[in-house]
């Protein structure tokens, strides 16, 4: 019997029509072969900054040493002001951005313990590294300076033995630890012997030595935080656990004063420094211009490059290339340093003992003393050679031709730098995660730029690594993909079931060899339900059509990968569920993660997608994730630790909310887990949504989605918070969700007009406005991309944004509102942020008059007109446009709007080609509105280019352009005249045939009421009876041809102006009866649809049963239509869409009279700014912008300048997360491959033998250029293979 079942049912039918379902948008190859490039430069850059941040300061502390020519004496407190400066850079950075997050975000001040702690040993710190690089590094050699800064380690070679001593494990590293604090004091003891036995009555160089040594035990204090963290984990010592935890909680305030305190004590011992050495600050007033410039290049270099280093070693970091751009160029680096001033040093000593031919023969001594110190200072020479002499002078103490010295200070030096490459040896091995935080990475935000390599090694996070080399691993994620559907295409539900399948193979149930998160797939399938005059219930085309492309995408997925001659091409038995609300079909994909189908019966439970929404919310959040808890807590379990879990738990639960045509790539959902399991306070996260489809509307959408991407939206992740996470592909963190005033607020009914439009036409806005509220994050991720159909005609266009702009005012209106509230409770959103906002949301306001205006500039330019007639002229077509719209029905507005739109395009087709003109004919682009053009088209071609996947949607702008009046002032007139329409708009199509109407039923007489009975119990005996195939198909015939008797009525959207549940009492008698009469039609439906998958009927346990009942009466009951309570409201939204136009228009108007006005007075109020040629010379012309304009532009160019620089800083995030994640993408499907191809060789489609060798030898072409995510190709017989 099995083998039966295991043979195809119909071997004759074995060609196939395979959707596309690899990743063909995404240039994957593009993105490889930039990430290595990224990588080389960035290893670059970190080593090349290093070497020019620690180079400048040891020229900085070589201009101050004594007897040093290219800076004179009586200056050098010139160099010791710039070495105090260096010190002191990072602290002044770290102070004011601590200020910015005391005044903007939220800061705690930490207890007096911690704070006296904190700041003793930030005392100690700023002391030993003012006097280490102040007094004692100017009297020391070059050598000795560029190394002793790698002898900062010893204090954390020393807590490293401590830390991993107290973890009571096998630690790998301890041993190195040890080494490291060795070598450090055998390099000190080498160089006390050199410094202090070379002339032992020398009792200032041993005072300069022993400064040094105390110097930099003090600066090693520096890092104590990333060992007591550890130190605190493993004892038992309260102290240390609260210092930890109040450091952490008070951390931005600990900044503020510890800041502070390192400049005071920096700027105290420099002054105190300089008059003790007899030097004088009045010469600071008098240094000459050479001299001057000198110092300006060396400590100009070593700020930036100090600061640039810190964050191109971050970059590193984040891009999971740790030891490739960060350890072994800060490694290097020191070598560098070395290399760089001692080789000029011994190139010109051997050039001069060659200058001398022989003549007289002279050691390193008698060089010093004859061409170092001997020579006169040159005041308009090269600075190079007086840099090496003086690099030079600082070891003429040191007699380089004895083998003692030259052996001491090799030996301390190899010490010092071997000593720092044990103290930080653990970073090989550190795990590291992609786009890690950077408070996770470094443990002070610090750096230092005096020793920029040290400070960076050492304040790289420290961990315990046992040897067995086990790994942190980060907590397995459950992943609930949420999609709504409603009245998708076959192709639409196509997209998305292949993207779920998809992601299916990528992160297999069975046997997976990845574990950061585990998923289940859930669709809510709205209005799925039909009801036919006799009680029966069938699932409505749209709901069948799912099952169909199940099976379908099923069958590809199992079989793809078979022989020619497949043994089996059945699909596994499924699961199909009666439930509460409707049904439900259980589908367990082939790697073992179930996809569940929810269809919703619209009589037995409320529809709409917010309601869908509700539905999952309460089903996966409440149900499943907090009912278990409450289960274990009624049995007596800890409450303390079950809540913990409970928290772990919810933060560890996300929801990828999906529409039911979007088409993703499991790539793009593993990118944006990675920006929430990074960050705890991230609550939601969106990604890049491409609107698919073809026709202007279409071309339009994509550049207008281009543009709100690129710059809106990376402006608003950048310096606040995105405001809209889109529904059709968000990841929602489900701690987010169950928060206060989140979840529960969301599943409130819309019981004022205000909100059906902020509640109902954008619920994914206000769901992203409630979280705000809420203090949590919304972010946006551009490297995630996914794919949805966007209106390809122009009706449903302006519907669709009929919704979306009033809901976008409305919430954005709120967030506005809640200013202060939101500032205080949310760190991301701060008060000049929200000023930000205000500026967008005025623009979109004054959007009609703005167009209005630009209209009026265009027709005076193109008839020579006056600009206050212009303007006048300009006006009349939209105001008898918004005076229409009140007057005539939708569809007409919709026409009028279209005959309108095409004649602005051919307007603002003449207008750009005369603008272009302008300047041609005047040989000038220097003009105000020439200039805002230019930089304009500028900022948009730099913006695509830096876009290179979507660069061909610049061709797109220009039908963008022309359609600028269509999109901001009809549109916006149709959208704020119609707001009291509240229907969906979009998708709504003729419902199915025998469909329940809401109109009340006529009467029936005996006859009709007896036939109906034997109807309907005829029916219950056919739906219980198991068919055969063929019954089946015969039953579904004879349904099909009964339901295409009754008439259908005229279309209607799904949404009217209020809610439309359609349930009167006999309706709801009815639906009663059907729950109580086994009537299973609609089961029978689909069993005989899915004949090649097999559905097996099942049941829910009581308990769930329970949960839907209570949820039902809850939250989802259907509501009783009510006729005098619709017309209330349908009078109520016309009213609030009265006072909000009147005051919308008003705004427009008062901009309009305004402008109008200074036009009237162009001579005493406008602006004239000259005219230039392109020589820029004055051309003798002005040009005349009233003020108001003006000010206008000016703010316009502005935010879009704003806009831009946020783009450029978003896009290297992106770069970033896109390296990170293909350097620690694993290759698990690589042996997967293989045996596919050898699969391929050994049964080739192709009956011919040539074409079998050709497929293989274009497979093995084919497999190097692959890359990691690209899990599906196409072979040359157009076989899709897995």
């Amino acid at each position: 019997m099995e083998e039966e079942r295991d043979m195809p049912k119909r071997p004759w039918d074995t060609c196939r029509e395979v959707p596309i379902i690899e990743d063909e948008q995404t240039p994957w190859k593009m993105i490889k072969l930039l990430k290595i490039i990224t990588l080389f430069v960035v290893a670059v850059i970190v080593f090349g900054l290093a070497l020019c941040s620690k180079t400048s300061f040891l020229l900085l502390v070589t201009l101050s040493n004594e007897g040093t020519k290219t800076l004179p004496d009586d200056q050098k407190p010139v160099a010791l002001l710039c070495i105090g400066c260096c010190l002191i850079a990072s602290s002044v950075l770290i102070f004011l951005k601590s200020i910015w997050k005391a005044c903007y975000k939220t800061s705690k001040l930490p207890g007096k313990a911690t704070t006296a702690m904190v700041l003793f040993f930030e005392f100690l710190v700023s002391l030993g590294a003012a006097i280490l690089t102040i007094v004692a590094m100017p009297h020391l050699d070059i050598v000795t300076n560029v190394t002793i800064l790698n002898g900062v380690a010893v204090f954390s070679a020393l807590l490293q033995v401590v830390a991993q001593c107290t973890a009571k494990e096998r630690n790998r590293f301890l041993l190195p630890s040890i080494t490291a604090f060795i070598l450090i004091l055998l390099g000190y003891i080498l160089f006390l012997v050199l410094y202090i036995m070379k002339d032992p009555t020398n009792t200032k160089m041993a005072t300069w030595a022993g400064l040094a040594v105390g110097g930099s035990f003090l600066v090693s204090l520096n890092w104590w935080e990333n060992y007591f963290r550890l130190i605190s984990k493993n004892s038992s010592s309260v102290f240390l656990k609260n210092l930890c935890r109040d450091m952490k909680k008070g951390q931005n305030m600990l900044h503020i004063l510890s800041s502070l305190l390192r400049i005071v004590v920096t700027a105290c011992v420099l002054g105190a420094y300089v008059p003790l050495a007899k030097m004088d600050w009045d010469i600071v007033k008098s240094i000459p211009r050479r001299e001057t410039r000198i110092i300006a290049i060396i400590i100009g270099v070593q700020l930036v490059s100090s600061v640039l280093c810190h964050w191109f070693a971050l970059v590193a970091c984040k891009m999971h290339a740790l030891r490739r751009c960060f350890v072994v160029p800060l490694y290097l680096a020191s070598l560098a340093v070395m290399a760089l001033l001692v080789i000029p040093v011994i190139v010109y000593y051997q050039d001069y003992r060659t200058s001398l031919k022989g003549t007289a023969s002279i050691n390193f001594t008698g060089y010093c003393n004859v061409a170092v110190d001997g020579r006169n200072q040159s005041m308009n020479g090269s600075v190079f050679p007086e840099l090496v002499l003086d690099v030079t002078h600082t070891l003429c103490f040191l007699d380089m031709s004895k083998m003692l010295d030259i052996g001491l200070l090799t030996g301390l030096a190899v010490s010092w730098w071997l000593s720092l490459v044990m103290a930080t040896l653990h970073l090989w091995s550190l795990s590291v995660y992609r786009i890690q935080r950077t408070q996770d990475l470094f443990i002070r935000r610090l750096y230092e730029g005096p020793f920029i390599e040290q400070s960076l090694l050492l304040n790289t996070r420290f961990d315990i690594q046992t040897k067995d080399k086990t790994k942190n691993q980060i907590e397995t994620v459950m992943l609930y993909l949420c999609a709504t559907m409603w009245h998708e295409t076959y192709d639409e539900m196509m997209n998305i079931i292949i993207s779920i399948f998809r992601l299916d193979k990528y992160r297999p149930k069975k046997d997976p060899k990845l574990h950061d998160f585990t998923f289940e797939a859930h669709v809510y399938f709205d209005d799925a339900f039909k009801h036919d005059e006799s009680g029966g219930c069938h699932l409505n085309e749209y709901a069948t059509n799912l099952v169909e492309i199940l099976k379908e995408v099923y069958g590809i997925f199992t079989n793809i990968d078979n022989k020619f001659f497949k043994k089996q091409q059945q699909i596994p038995d499924q699961k199909i569920i009666q439930t509460p609300y409707g049904g439900r079909l259980v589908v367990t994909m082939p790697h073992g993660n179930n996809i569940v189908v929810h269809y919703k019966d619209k009589e037995r439970i409320r529809h709409k997608k917010r309601w869908s929404q509700v539905m999952y919310l309460y089903y996966l959040l409440g149900w499943k994730l907090m009912t278990k808890y409450y289960g274990r807590w009624q049995k007596g379990e800890d409450e303390s630790k079950l809540k913990a879990e409970v928290e772990k738990e919810k933060q560890n639960t996300y929801l990828l909310a999906l529409d039911g045509d979007t088409d993703f790539q499991p790539a793009a959902v593993t990118l944006l887990i990675d920006r929430l399991k990074m960050y705890p306070r991230v609550g939601a996260a969106c990604g890049r949504i491409h609107p698919t489809g073809s026709g202007p509307a279409v071309w339009f959408q994509k550049f207008e989605y281009a543009v709100s991407h690129w710059l809106q939206k990376t402006a608003e992740h950048v310096f606040g918070c995105v405001l809209c996470s889109p529904g059709c592909f968000s990841l929602f963190r489900a701690a987010a969700l169950m928060d206060d005033n989140v979840m529960k607020r969301y599943s409130a009914k819309s019981m004022e007009p205000i909100h059906h439009i902020q509640y109902d036409q954008g619920e994914d806005r206000w769901l992203c406005t409630l979280l705000l509220k809420q203090g949590w994050r919304v972010e946006y991720n551009a490297a995630s991309d996914a794919y949805t159909n966007a209106p390809e005609d122009f009706k449903e266009l302006f519907n669709q944004r009929r919704r979306w702009g009033p809901s976008t005012m409305a919430n954005v209106v709120d967030i506005l509102g809640s200013t202060s509230i939101i500032s205080k409770r949310n760190p991301s959103m701060s008060k000049p942020f929200m000023f930000y906002q205000l500026f967008a949301i005025t623009s979109a306001i004054l959007a009609p008059a703005t167009i209005c205006l630009l209209i009026a500039g265009s027709l005076t330019f193109i008839f020579s007109m006056h600009s206050s007639a212009a303007l006048v002229l300009a006006v009349i077509p939209p105001a008898i446009y918004l005076g229409l719209c009140f007057k005539l029905k939708a569809d007409t507005q919709i026409t009028i709007a279209a005959i309108l739109s095409i004649i602005y395009a051919f307007l603002m087709l003449v207008v750009t080609m005369s603008i272009v003109g302008s300047m041609v004919k005047d040989k000038t682009i220097l003009t105000p509105s020439s200039i805002f053009v230019i930089a304009m088209a500028m900022i948009y071609i730099i913006t695509a280019l830096l876009h290179p996947q979507e660069i061909q949607l610049v061709f797109h702008g220009f039908l963008y352009i022309i359609c600028i009046p269509s999109a901001y002032l009809l549109l916006t007139i149709y959208s704020m005249v119609n707001m009291n329409n509240v229907s969906w708009g979009t998708r709504e199509t003729k419902p199915a045939a025998g469909a329940v109407q809401p109109q009340a039923t006529t009467p029936q007489t005996t006859g009709q009421k007896a036939k109906s009975t034997f109807q309907d119990f005829f029916s219950w005996i056919k739906c219980c009876k198991k068919p055969s195939p063929r019954s089946g198909e015969g039953q579904l015939i004879a349904s099909q041809e009964r339901e295409s008797l009754i008439p259908q009525p005229e279309p209607q959207p799904q949404n009217t102006i209020v809610e439309d549940v359609r349930i009167q009492e006999q309706e709801q008698r009815q639906v009663e009866c059907a729950v109580e009469v086994p009537v299973q039609c609609w089961v029978t439906q689909l069993q005989n649809v899915s004949t090649d998958m097999q559905l097996q009927e099942d049941s829910l346990d009581q308990d769930e049963v329970d949960f839907w009942k209570g949820l039902q009466e809850r939250y989802l009951q259907p509501l009783v239509q009510d006729k005098e309570k619709q017309k209330k409201m349908a009078s109520d939204l016309q009213e609030l869409r009265n006072k909000i136009n009147f005051a919308f228009f008003i705004m427009n108007a008062l901009w309009l009279v305004a402008t109008f006005t200074l036009q009237i007075f162009e001579a005493s109020f406008s602006i004239k700014l000259p005219k230039l040629g392109l020589d820029l010379e004055y051309t003798g012309e002005d040009v005349s912008i009233d003020p108001i304009a003006f000010m206008f532009i000016l703010g316009f160019a502005l935010s879009v300048v704003i806009q831009f620089v946020a783009m450029i800083y978003h896009r290297v995030n992106t770069l970033i997360h896109y390296v990170a994640f293909l350097d620690t993408q694993p290759k698990e499907q690589k042996p997967e491959k293989e045996e596919d191809q050898q699969g391929k060789k050994r049964n080739s489609v192709s009956q011919a033998d040539s074409t079998s060798t050709f497929q293989e030898e274009s497979e093995d072409e084919d497999s190097d250029d692959e890359f990691t995510l690209n899990w599906y190709t196409r072979n040359h017989n157009g076989e899709t293979l897995v």
